[in-house]
């Protein structure tokens, strides 16, 4: 018998195999894939096919990619991509973010009563603020809500520079981007990190006390949501026996910009003769004053700023950045010499912050006010004899309204809580910023359609006009929303995020690091088996989850499945290699799962940390379902135009076995969602929470705040005067339907104006100079034959 056994093969051949000998040996990889190779640094053996491959497909990664890479923190997003997030975790590591004294005190005294002094269509008319706004937001260090207390700001934390925005932009989306702008997306966070002492002393308490206004220039006719390819250029050069930088830009697009003292500029170094000391050619980041000071002692002779640009529905100061040849000084440089060529490292860490709380509180802002005002209304007006809120079709708007509004609520404090721990997660915020617009841009357009004919007609009565001109805006800015989703989610998330990816593509582009490279592939493999297993469980496990237990642990149990789903078909993906990146429609809809499973572990999240709300099981339900459902859609959309062929398949096979598994909301989902935020809920009444509401019993929001309950109320009474045999109201309740049926009158009315921008409407130039002319003799001819004549 030992004569006919194979002989055993030398140890030595046996520590030649790959890491994955034991996958080999039971059959999940073929011995031809395995072979011997020369003797390398730090590793004698790797599967040289699959290592040679992974060469030509992964994705190479330019420096400015990388410095995206490496920016911000990661945490919760790895989960997703190891596919086993679970809500015990969260709710153990991150405690729902709240406001400080200093920063609730703010928001009901100054916020307040800066929300008062706007008025959106005055703002409109004028295309500005007024001197008093102006001068209002300066003084009370609106510009400087995130500087240090020591430096002069308020120091305030994220959550609390995300509700102050919130808030604003609620009342007017002008005074919020005059508000927000300097906090998030200018100088002001970039000189806190990088900033040399000198500039911070002097820049730091000129911007919290509102004396400079900083703008920030990056975006070029030639680079819009592609920053990195700026032709704005800067020669290294001496003037005068000084060091400093010839520059020539072209920007536009620049916030504050027609107003700024202080403008932030982007530019790519180049220094040819050789006389930097310090630093390196590349992107950099300069601080320019429209005014000389101890860094520019002859200002910058050159530099444009302004004229405006006309931002469409929001006429905010937006405008261009110019200039030709115009000397900076050296020491202008954020950071001085040293920080030469570190500008867009700067950018990434900085930037990305204030993309996932700026825009996210606008649009929510924006849902917030349709769930109030929008709802309210829905209650008042009545169509038919009964209010439109009791009318099917404009249930099925509202829902989607109060839905929304919950879910942004939901990703924007657990988001808001990632930061309080000290986080950045810049993969999350550019979910955050993508997500929340769209759904933004979703409760606006649905809010539209409810109010009709009142949400189209220009005046101070129409509070939703300023919200609907503002919206793209939003959608467009700091990475527009379409590039966001089909590039930057996942293309990005996925090469950062992913627990094992960029490990290998480090190997790969090490050249001998293959070690790593064997180490890497393996945990690749592990990965994606691993999921696999836990796609397949988790699938059958959900089956026997019913939503009439725990309806937490119901919702729970499938998003577990799902995230599994995700970690499995995203390893599938790396099969694609570099063409990852430029397929466009595969990636956008694995963004769209990655999305939504963010979305779904907040909304859980938040749901656990706010149940004691009554009726939010019923928001919540509904959330959940909409989700699932789009994550499934998702899917099908990979499996379905998954480019490798056969791919498709192997992916759905233990993901989704029996086809499609999950539907949209049900129509008693949606009634239900409804009536909770057109009636007088505690629902209504969280979802609609820091919402400003004017003081002055004219304003339209602020009436409607107060007849939605009196409408409410008197519809109850004549329901049940009917109920009681058609009995007649009492003294009493006729003296509350009167109340409420006058308020009603009133709220119905829209804006009209003798005259429109001063201009008469019907003057001597509309009454026609022309008369009729006479018309020619007319022969017609009769079915009988006998002619007749007409004429004029």
């Amino acid at each position: 018998r030992k004569s006919q056994s194979p002989p055993k093969a030398p140890k030595s051949r046996l520590r030649s195999l790959c890491p994955v000998n034991k996958m080999q040996r039971t059959g999940m990889l073929p011995r031809a894939i395995l072979a011997r190779t020369p003797k390398h640094k730090g590793s004698r053996n790797f599967i040289t096919p699959a290592y040679n491959l992974a060469k030509k497909i992964m994705p190479k990664i330019s420096d400015t990619e990388r410095a995206a890479l490496q920016s911000g923190t990661i945490k919760f997003d790895r989960d997703l991509f190891k596919g086993d997030p679970t809500v015990k975790h969260l709710a153990d590591t991150y405690k729902p973010a709240v406001l400080n004294a200093d920063e609730q005190k703010f928001l009901d005294n100054e916020v307040e009563e800066l929300c008062e002094m706007v008025n959106t269509y005055d703002v409109q008319r004028n295309a500005n603020l007024s001197p008093e706004t102006w001068k209002y937001i300066r003084k009370n260090k609106f510009m400087g809500l995130m500087i240090k207390q020591n430096f002069g700001g308020k120091g305030f934390t994220g959550h609390g520079h995300a509700c102050i925005v919130e808030k604003i932009s609620g009342r007017d989306s002008t005074a919020c981007v005059t508000v927000m702008v300097p906090n998030s997306l200018g100088p002001g966070e970039l000189l806190a990190h990088y900033g040399t002492q000198e500039q911070k002393d002097f820049y730091l308490p000129r911007l919290a006390d509102g004396i400079d206004i900083p703008c920030f220039g990056l975006t070029g006719p030639s680079s819009g949501s592609d920053a990195a390819s700026m032709r704005d250029e800067g020669i290294v050069c001496v003037k005068d026996g000084v060091l400093g930088i010839s520059v020539s830009c072209n920007k536009r697009y620049i916030t504050l910009a027609p107003v700024a003292t202080l403008v932030g500029l982007a530019f790519r170094l180049r220094d040819p003769d050789g006389l930097l000391t310090t630093g390196k050619e590349g992107i950099t980041v300069a601080l320019l004053p429209t005014s000389p000071n101890q860094f520019a002692p002859k200002g910058i002779p050159g530099l444009q700023t302004g004229p405006r640009h006309d931002p469409f529905g929001s006429p905010f100061m937006n405008g261009t950045v110019k200039g030709e040849n115009f000397f900076v000084p050296m020491t202008c440089i954020i950071g001085g010499e040293e920080k030469a060529g570190y500008g867009w490292n700067m950018l990434m860490e900085c930037l990305g912050e204030g993309r996932g709380i700026s825009l996210p509180a606008g649009a929510i802002a924006a849902s917030k006010m349709a769930t109030l005002a929008v709802g309210g209304y829905a209650r008042i007006r009545k169509q038919f004899k009964v209010p439109i809120a009791s009318m099917q079709g404009v249930q099925e708007k509202l829902a989607v309204i109060g839905s929304n509004t919950f879910l942004m609520m939901a990703a924007q404090n657990m988001f808001n809580s990632f930061l309080a721990a000290g986080e950045k997660p810049s993969c999350l915020s550019a979910v955050m910023k993508q997500t929340c617009t769209e759904r933004g841009r979703i409760s606006i357009n649905e809010g539209m359609d409810v109010m009709g004919g009142a949400a189209i007609c220009n005046g101070p009565a129409n509070f939703m006009a300023g919200g609907y001109g503002a919206i793209p805006v939003s959608i467009t800015v700091e990475g527009a929303n379409v590039l966001t989703r089909s590039l930057i989610i996942f293309g990005q998330g996925l090469t950062r995020s992913h627990p094992h990816l960029l490990g290998l593509i480090s190997a790969i582009e090490d050249g001998d690091d293959l070690e790593g490279f064997n180490k890497e592939l393996t945990n690749i493999i592990k990965h994606a088996f691993a999921n696999l297993g836990r796609s397949v469980t988790r699938g059958l496990a959900s089956q026997v989850t019913f939503r009439g237990g725990d309806l937490l642990a119901y919702h729970e149990a499938h998003m577990s499945r799902l995230a599994a789903n995700f970690a499995f078909c995203a390893d599938c993906g790396l099969t694609m290699g570099g063409g990852i990146k430029t397929a466009e429609f595969v990636s956008g809809r694995y963004a769209d799962v990655l999305s939504n499973l963010y979305l779904g572990y907040s909304v859980m999240w938040f749901y656990n940390n706010n149940k004691g709300v009554e009726g939010l099981d019923k928001v919540f339900d509904m959330t959940m379902t909409k989700i699932r459902y789009d994550i499934q859609e998702a899917f099908f959309g990979i499996f379905r135009n998954f480019p490798i062929p056969g791919m498709g398949l192997l992916m759905q096979l233990p993901t989704f076995p029996r086809g499609r598994e999950f539907s949209p909301p049900t129509d008693k989902q949606r009634a239900a969602v409804s009536n909770l935020i057109t009636s007088p809920t505690a629902v209504r009444d969280f979802l609609t929470a820091n919402t400003f509401v004017s003081k002055d019993p004219t304003d339209r929001v602020a009436m409607i705040v107060k007849a939605a309950p009196m409408c409410f109320e008197a519809d109850q009474i004549m329901a049940k005067c009917r109920k009681e045999g058609r009995r007649e109201p009492t003294a009493e309740e006729q003296a509350k339907i009167d109340a409420a049926e006058a308020m009603r009158e009133e709220i119905i009315q829209v804006d009209s104006f003798p005259k429109l921008a001063g201009n008469e409407h019907n003057t001597s130039w509309m009454k026609p100079d022309w008369g009729v002319q006479a018309q020619p003799k007319v022969t017609i001819e009769p079915a009988g034959g006998k002619q007749q004549s007409s004429s004029t």
